[in-house]
C-alpha cells in the first residue's frame, strides 16, 4: 500500500522551542497551583522541596516567557486576524462536529485566539511575577502595588491554565495535530483539509523550488 505523502509543518527547532515552553507551563502550573490552595500544598514538591519551588518557579517563569517570545516572533504574522476568520467563527456549530469551514491559512480562527490569549496572559505574569519576585525586585515597589501585582499574578496563571487545557483538548480532538508537533510531519490530507490555503502555499514554495533547481541543474 502506498504512504500517503508527507508535509513539513514544524522543523526540529520549533518543536523543540515548543517543548521548553510545555514542560515549563506543566511545572510552573503546579507549583503555582500548591502556592495558591493550601490543599494543593503538596504540588510545590515538583521542584523538589517546597523551597525550591519558592526559589525556581520565578526562574522558570522566566525561561518559559523568553522560549514563547521564540514562538511569537516565528507565528505572529500567521495569527492576524483575516476575513475567513469570520466564515471559520459564523460556522463554530460545524467546525464542533469536525467539520472544516472556509478556506483556512496555516492557523484558524480558534487557534489564533488560544495564541493571542496565551501570549496576554504570559506578559500579565512576567509583568506582574517581577513585582513580586523576593529578594529581588518586589522591595522597589510599594505593598498596595505588590497586592495588585498578586492579584493580577492569580488571575493571570488561572487564565493561562484555562487557555492551554482548550490547546490540549483541540489538539487532541484534531486528529493529527499531535504528530505535527512531535515529528514535524503531516499528512497532505489532513494539510488539504484542516488547512487548505496553508496547504496550497506550501505546494506553491515546492514548485518554485523545483523549479529554481531545474534552472540551475
Amino acid at each position: 500500500m502506498k504512504k500517503e505523502k508527507l508535509i513539513q509543518r514544524y522543523s526540529l527547532p520549533e518543536r523543540l522551542n515548543h517543548w521548553i515552553v510545555a514542560f515549563c507551563f506543566v511545572t510552573l502550573a503546579l507549583s503555582g497551583l500548591g502556592f495558591f490552595f493550601p490543599s494543593f500544598n503538596w504540588l510545590m514538591n515538583i521542584y523538589g522541596t517546597p523551597q525550591l519551588a519558592r526559589i525556581l518557579h520565578p526562574f522558570f517563569g522566566v525561561v518559559m516567557f523568553l522560549a514563547f517570545l521564540g514562538m511569537f516572533f516565528r507565528y505572529w504574522k500567521h495569527n492576524l486576524p483575516e476575513k475567513d476568520d469570520v466564515v471559520w467563527a459564523k460556522n463554530i456549530g460545524k467546525v464542533l462536529t469536525n467539520h472544516e469551514v472556509g478556506d483556512t491559512g496555516r492557523y484558524n480562527f480558534g487557534q489564533k485566539c488560544v495564541f493571542w490569549a496565551a501570549i496576554s496572559c504570559l506578559v500579565l505574569l512576567m509583568a506582574s511575577g517581577v513585582i513580586i519576585w523576593r529578594p529581588w525586585f518586589a522591595g522597589f515597589f510599594p505593598i498596595p502595588l505588590i497586592r495588585l501585582a498578586l492579584l493580577a499574578h492569580s488571575l493571570a496563571g488561572i487564565g493561562l491554565i484555562l487557555v492551554i487545557i482548550m490547546h490540549v483538548y483541540a489538539a487532541t480532538w484534531a486528529k493529527g495535530s499531535i504528530t505535527a508537533m512531535t515529528q514535524g510531519k503531516v499528512p497532505a490530507s489532513w494539510a488539504k483539509y484542516h488547512h487548505p490555503r496553508w496547504y496550497r502555499e506550501v505546494l506553491a514554495k515546492q514548485q518554485e523550488k523545483a523549479d529554481n533547481k531545474r534552472k540551475t541543474g
